[in-house]
């Protein structure tokens, strides 16, 4: 990747304002609920802000791309998985959760379940959305190394500073503001990419004219079975995510929950087209390059410079913001479910520091994983985070939901266990039959049907 004066000045610009923007959220935190859930009193804008933020990273961009080079339309699963669930997060899931005035899906789940449902909640949730962050690390490390042309080891260091000055200080504020700016800014970057590489293929009839129609034009691209796993692991995962329902909490009624999670679904469903069509272009013109390489270097070789520059701040925000959104997820639910057992939550400065504490441990142990992962695909650790994350709380959360008081406790915490346990393992015991998460999702549902009583 050749960087110009032009490229690198837009890209410090674009940059520096982000900086500034982390910097004044930060002057607004003084308590853990000003962290955490930004005080309660955001509106939609913010509320969608701090979803995009987070869903719109690494994986529907960069990692989209590199798969629809790949594979084709398939790649769209993930986009398409998100935006689905973020309408069932809007009809369905809102209300109660934002009426609940909790922080957390385990203290929700702990308060319709017991005790026993706080940890299993916090560790299967936990474990999932760190591959999650991982995923959007490796689309940010062959950015940082280009642009600063420094080798990737200390591309990692880089992208870990980025990520803690995203939402260390900030919090949930930080990341909703930082989210509206990445929305603007992704979005004319994905814009201008869909159009340059829709014409430069010859539009419709181009595309069909230089690939065959399966597997290059199919959905399920990779087998029915196997995409379908990755759609339906897009949407438990997503409303079993800590992330995105922090961000409901946030919301100053609920009202203002549903309209932002409105927002961020129709924003979310189409993003990942214009990737596929880069990803399209760049296997028809280059397809020697490697696969997580397509989308910079579409930007870098067909945009104007200046624009480039800001694109390639754009996806590098996308990755960085929505991994900095995740560890935000994951250091919320450790620390308010775990720490504050042994730390005094009553002490303010004390239990802020401690969610501030494990973000940072998040984020440097999600660093250090990516090493051994550097030549895998970004997307299949996405799908794999939100399985695992899905299998043992998607199911019982839409219970305590839907049908609260329905379930014995007993039963739900087997459910949890049985489908986080399943999900996890199947791979190792059963490699070559069904997908794990439907493995996952059956044993969680066979636990809840047998704790299932009449009222």
């Amino acid at each position: 990747m050749e960087f110009t004066f032009a490229h690198f000045a837009g890209l410090l610009l674009t940059l520096l304002l982000v900086a500034a923007v982390g910097f004044w959220a930060a002057t607004q935190v003084r308590t853990t609920t000003d962290f955490a859930v930004g005080g309660r009193s955001a509106g939609a804008s913010i509320v969608a802000g701090a979803i995009i933020g987070s869903i719109i990273g690494g994986a529907s961009t960069v990692g989209t791309a590199q798969l629809a080079f790949t594979i084709g339309l398939s790649a769209w699963w993930f986009t398409l998985g998100a935006g689905i669930a973020l309408f069932l997060l809007a009809f369905g899931f809102a209300i109660p959760l934002r009426q609940s005035g909790l922080q957390t899906i385990s203290q929700f789940l702990v308060a319709n379940f017991g005790t026993k449902a706080g940890p299993l909640t916090s560790a299967a949730s936990s474990v999932g959305i760190f591959f999650s962050i991982v995923a959007n690390i490796l689309s940010a490390l062959p950015l940082v190394a280009a642009i600063l042309n420094i080798k990737i080891s200390l591309a990692a260091i880089a992208v870990f500073a980025l990520i803690l000055l995203f939402v260390f200080w900030g919090g949930l504020r930080g990341a909703g503001l930082i989210g509206l700016i990445k929305i603007v800014l992704i979005y004319c970057t994905l814009g201008a990419v869909g159009w340059i590489a829709y014409h430069s293929l010859g539009g419709i009839s181009g595309l069909h004219a230089s690939f065959p129609e399966y597997p290059w034009f199919s959905l399920f691209g990779r087998g029915l079975w196997t995409d379908m796993a990755s759609g339906l692991s897009l949407v438990v995962g997503t409303l079993s995510t800590q992330t995105y329902i922090q961000a409901i909490y946030s919301a100053r009624d609920i009202r203002t929950a549903r309209l932002g999670s409105i927002i961020a679904a129709v924003a979310t469903l189409p993003t990942g087209i214009p990737a596929i069509l880069a990803g399209l272009y760049m296997r028809i013109h280059h397809p020697d390059i490697a696969p997580i390489d397509t989308l910079p270097l579409f930007i870098l070789s067909y945009l104007p410079p200046w624009l480039g520059g800001i694109a390639i701040a754009a996806l590098l925000l996308a990755a960085v913001g929505s991994a900095a959104g995740l560890a935000l997820g994951v250091g919320t639910t450790l620390s308010r479910d775990i720490l504050t057992k042994w730390w005094n939550p009553a002490d303010e400065k004390r239990s802020l520091l401690a969610n501030r504490i494990t973000v940072l441990v998040v984020a440097l142990l999600a660093t250090l994983f990516t090493f051994g992962n550097l030549k895998s695909l970004v997307l299949e650790w996405n799908f794999l985070s939100m399985g695992l994350r899905g299998a043992g709380i998607f199911l019982p959360l839409t219970a305590a939901i839907f049908f609260p008081g329905r379930i014995a406790a007993p039963w739900a915490i087997r459910a949890m266990a049985a489908g986080a346990a399943v999900a996890l393992s199947w791979n190792f015991i059963f490699p070559d039959t069904i997908d794990p998460l439907y493995a996952g999702l059956a044993a969680c549902a066979l636990c809840l049907a047998a704790g299932w009583q009449k009222k």
